[in-house]
């Protein structure tokens, strides 16, 4: 899986240009810790990028899809996502071309091993305990990040079933291709993912069902 780190990240104060071969990627760090603060901020940033991709003066409307996916009614050619962890926000954008973006703190402490045996699929689970104990948390993110970019993509979120795709986990810890996805959401040759680390200490993923297009990254200049 591709990575695009925090030097791929250029510093913008602007939507630029989206051609439809593209998908671009934005971080942005809200200042306050308050979710409620980030929330709103993130709210802010989305609109004023969007508004620019989308050639208008006055931010667009935004409507909730039935599994909770953003979407702007009016703006049908143009697809985003966005997720944060504490108060770092990712956002992408793609015409044409559902995205799915995901991001975690590596600092976040959980029972991985109790998750990945519960919700992944049983391989995946097998593949992260024999891993060192050093490496398996950070496999953990990377893998929980790239299903639910996916998830996120096909507009499903987490009930759609974390074990119902699968990823190949190598045995120096890297997430790899998809192996396996059910229903009727293509094959696994049909999804393009991308490992993204905007900032030291964060993990995130960004998936999209379609042709490979080139991703470009940002930075919001504030």
């Amino acid at each position: 899986m591709q990575a695009i780190d925090g030097a791929a990240f250029e510093r913008r104060d602007s939507s630029p240009p989206l051609p439809c071969d593209e998908i671009h990627v934005w971080r942005f760090r809200v200042a306050a810790d308050d979710p409620r603060a980030v929330g709103g901020a993130a709210r802010e940033v989305l609109l004023r990028l969007l508004a620019g991709y989308a050639g208008l003066a006055r931010a667009p409307a935004i409507a909730l899809g039935p599994h909770g996916k953003p979407f702007a009614p009016d703006l049908a050619g143009i697809d985003f996502n966005l997720s944060h962890a504490g108060r770092d926000v990712l956002f992408a954008f793609a015409r044409g071309q559902a995205v799915g973006i995901d991001l975690e703190r590596s600092d976040r402490r959980l029972s991985i091993e109790g998750i990945a045996r519960r919700f992944f699929a049983p391989a995946e689970a097998e593949a992260l305990e024999r891993l060192d104990e050093s490496a398996r948390y950070d496999a953990f993110l990377h893998l929980w990040t790239a299903k639910e970019a996916v998830l996120k993509a096909l507009g499903e979120g987490l009930q759609f079933g974390l074990g119902r795709l699968e990823f190949r986990i190598g045995a120096d810890a890297t997430v790899d291709a998809l192996q396996r996805i059910e229903g009727d959401v293509g094959g696994p040759a049909e999804w393009q993912l991308r490992r993204l680390l905007p900032w030291r200490g964060l993990v995130g993923a960004l998936a999209w069902r379609g042709p490979d297009r080139a991703v470009r990254a940002f930075t919001l200049a504030t």
